[in-house]
């Protein structure tokens, strides 16, 4: 990327030696003064704040900037007015899927993206357990393990599998529609063509950010409700659908 000094596989690096630190000895080792509620319905935990501490320190030594990070706007909503300004902004979700992890479930994902005057330059999601890295540099494709990823190719909607809640009108006309707890394994799932589609609402730049920008170098096509682009600054009651292409993402759109 000509306009940052930033590798993937230094930021994949800092990323891996994050969860190895602050995330995977706490996995099924939580004790009960390691969970707590931030918000009504919302838990945290102490690999959430530890992880995001380190990557936020880390990550900055590596490219100075700001910071968004899901556990750092808990504390201090102002911290999200960064992505309103030049410059770089780490945006970082250290565990996505935290009550996936507080129960032993290893569908849970550390999530960083690196978004440049407003626009998202870089994604990495990261499966701890798994020790799998997939990222993505803007204009430069998505990659896993040296491998290129490309979406599926689009097909009758009656024959997806996406990532919706079950209520969402899209159960009703998809082959198989459920939601299983981390957007950013949804998002890997949707990069190796493991899923369709995904629809969201409530949009948050640390669960989508990165995924996203995954996902259109892989060839997917993803937009706001009404066919509008997605940025990291969106308001949070937006929508976001994902599909293979545009023809399809306009009839699952249709649908909803």
């Amino acid at each position: 990327m000509n306009d940052m000094v930033v590798s993937p596989d230094a930021v994949a690096a800092l990323v891996r030696s994050a969860a190895e630190t602050e995330i995977l000895p706490r996995f099924k080792n939580l004790a009960a003064g390691e969970v707590r509620e931030k918000a009504p319905g919302q838990i945290v935990t102490d690999a959430d704040v530890a992880a995001e501490k380190l990557l936020a320190d880390t990550l900055t030594s590596l490219l100075p900037g700001a910071v968004v990070g899901e556990e750092g706007v808990a504390e201090d909503p102002t911290r999200m007015q960064a992505l309103q300004r030049p410059g770089p902004v780490w945006v970082i979700d250290p565990v996505d899927g935290t009550a996936n992890f507080v129960v032993g479930n290893p569908r849970f994902a550390v999530i960083v993206a690196l978004v440049i005057d407003g626009e998202t330059k870089l994604g990495l999601i990261h499966d701890p357990v798994a020790d799998h890295t997939v990222f993505a540099m803007a204009g430069q494709g998505a990659w896993e393990g040296g491998k290129r990823l490309l979406v599926p190719v689009e097909k009758p909607i009656a024959e997806m599998t996406g990532s919706a809640k079950r209520r969402s009108p899209l159960a009703d006309c998809a082959g198989h529609v459920g939601r299983r707890g981390s957007a950013g394994q949804d998002y890997l799932d949707l990069a190796r063509g493991a899923l369709d589609f995904a629809y969201y609402r409530g949009l948050t730049p640390w669960d989508h950010a990165a995924g996203v920008l995954i996902h259109r170098e892989a060839q997917g096509y993803g937009a706001l409700l009404g066919d509008r682009p997605y940025s990291p600054v969106v308001p949070y009651d937006e929508r976001l659908l994902l599909a293979p292409g545009r023809t399809s993402w306009a009839a699952l759109s249709a649908a909803l």
